[in-house]
């Protein structure tokens, strides 16, 4: 039996994260949920965003899985996914992002992986007004050797150990030759320790551009925060969008699993929410708990579902979309 510690989240969380928790639990995985509080609806009751507790549960569990999230834009509390990441030093966001048959998408067979940085570039919270009519705003870009290493030494690592071909380092560092430029430096120096596995580089614009046209070029990227932010989320837009996609925040002992996507306030509790991401993090989250089998089991009766298509929700199938709960019994019948 594994302890993890779960967030259900704000808008369509709770709804997608009881769906997720039945199929996990009726593929026999043996989880113990640890149930742990977080969000706008948390802050609306506590005043605490993120409350002692629920960091606590997550410093002594160490696994969490974490519905999508609510953060004012503009004003208001800080990210608590950004807070989660820096309190637990969660520096490798992984992000699979692959088309399954029965989406309809603008490319097939699409299979690649991003690296985001996750703890440093511009969301390092370094950040103020410089006069007192708050006229005028900066922020600060922290990158560092450190942190620039270990996540390009990650990418290499998994792409070695997953017999992924290549690895593409995305960087800024024709204009931005201090932070872009070392990390880019320190990418081609660690290339060299990986002779079987191809490297290249892309500067982010033109990044952006090869992967609307030519994604099947690329295999696995890695790049900074704010880079790795803007990218994961397009190439989601290239095999279905967010509702298929699941995010890892992994540090060196603890690890997050959640949906790439927000908590779509406008559809919640309408029991309509496509729960596929957060089960795909799901997945990533029992292989990471050594679970394999009950990943792919769970993974392999989602492909059935998709591929289906009768009992998918409505972002799926619009003319016959079923309800959350219902497309969870579809996966659930198909273990």
């Amino acid at each position: 039996m594994s302890r993890v510690v779960c967030i259900p989240g704000d808008g369509i969380g709770p709804g997608v994260t009881h769906a997720v928790r039945r199929v996990i639990d009726a593929s026999g995985a043996g989880i113990e949920w640890i149930e742990a509080s977080a969000g706008l609806a948390t802050f609306e009751l506590q005043g605490d965003p993120l409350p002692q507790e629920t960091i606590e549960a997550i410093g002594k569990h160490r696994v969490a899985l974490k519905g999508p999230l609510t953060t004012p834009v503009g004003s208001g509390f800080r990210s608590i996914n950004v807070s989660l990441r820096k309190e637990f030093d969660l520096y490798v966001n992984l992000r699979p992002v692959k088309w399954f048959e029965g989406v309809k998408s603008l490319f097939t067979h699409l299979d690649l992986v991003i690296f985001r940085e996750n703890t440093e570039g511009l969301y390092s919270g370094v950040e103020h007004y410089i006069d007192s009519r708050k006229s005028a705003a900066e922020s600060v870009a922290i990158v560092t050797r450190y942190g620039s290493e270990r996540i390009i030494r990650a990418a290499f690592e998994y792409a070695r150990k997953h017999a992924r071909k290549k690895v593409t380092i995305v960087h800024k560092a024709n204009i931005l030759k201090f932070t872009s430029g070392m990390f880019l430096g320190i990418g081609q120096a660690l290339a060299k320790e990986y002779p079987d596995i191809e490297c290249d580089d892309k500067i982010v614009d033109n990044m952006v551009m090869q992967l609307v046209m030519n994604p099947e070029r690329f295999d696995v990227i890695v790049t900074t925060n704010l880079f790795g932010d803007i990218l994961s989320d397009l190439a989601c837009g290239l095999i279905g969008g967010l509702g298929l996609a699941p995010g890892a925040n992994i540090g060196d002992d603890t690890a997050i699993f959640e949906a790439v996507h927000g908590s779509a306030t406008d559809i919640a509790g309408k029991n309509i929410a496509n729960p596929s991401a957060l089960l795909l993090a799901g997945v990533l989250m029992l292989r990471h708990l050594g679970k394999t089998e009950h990943a792919e089991k769970i993974e392999g009766a989602l492909v059935k579902v998709l591929k289906d298509g009768t009992s998918v929700t409505p972002d799926l199938n619009r003319e016959q979309g079923v309800h959350t709960d219902n497309m969870a019994d579809a996966i659930i019948a198909n273990l």
